[in-house]
C-alpha cells in the first residue's frame, strides 16, 4: 500500500494534460527522447523536460542514457496510472 505522501507524488505525476499526453504517447511509442516527445505533444523541449522530471520523481517514467541522448519509457507504475486514467474517461 502506498503511503499518503507518496500517493500524492504519484497523482501529481500525472495531474496535467501534458503529462497525460506523455503517458499516452509512451504507451504507444516507448523509448523516446525529450525532443521526440516535445514534437509529438506540441510543446518545447524545456517544458517537456520539466514534465518528464516530475513524472520520473513520481516513478511513472524511467530515463535511460543512450550515448548523448536520454530515452524515456513508462514504468509499471506509469502503465497502472494510465489504466486508472482510462477508467475515468
Amino acid at each position: 500500500m502506498l503511503a499518503p505522501v507518496r500517493a500524492s507524488w504519484v497523482v501529481k505525476g500525472f495531474a496535467n494534460h501534458y503529462r497525460i499526453k506523455i503517458l499516452l504517447l509512451l504507451n504507444v511509442r516507448s523509448e523516446l527522447s525529450v525532443g521526440e516527445i516535445a514534437d509529438s505533444i506540441k510543446t518545447d523541449e524545456k517544458n517537456a523536460s520539466q514534465h518528464l522530471s516530475k513524472m520520473a520523481i513520481a516513478g511513472l517514467v524511467i530515463k535511460r542514457h543512450d550515448g548523448t541522448m536520454v530515452r524515456h519509457k513508462l514504468t509499471e507504475r506509469g502503465q497502472q496510472a494510465l489504466k486508472y486514467l482510462q477508467k475515468l474517461s
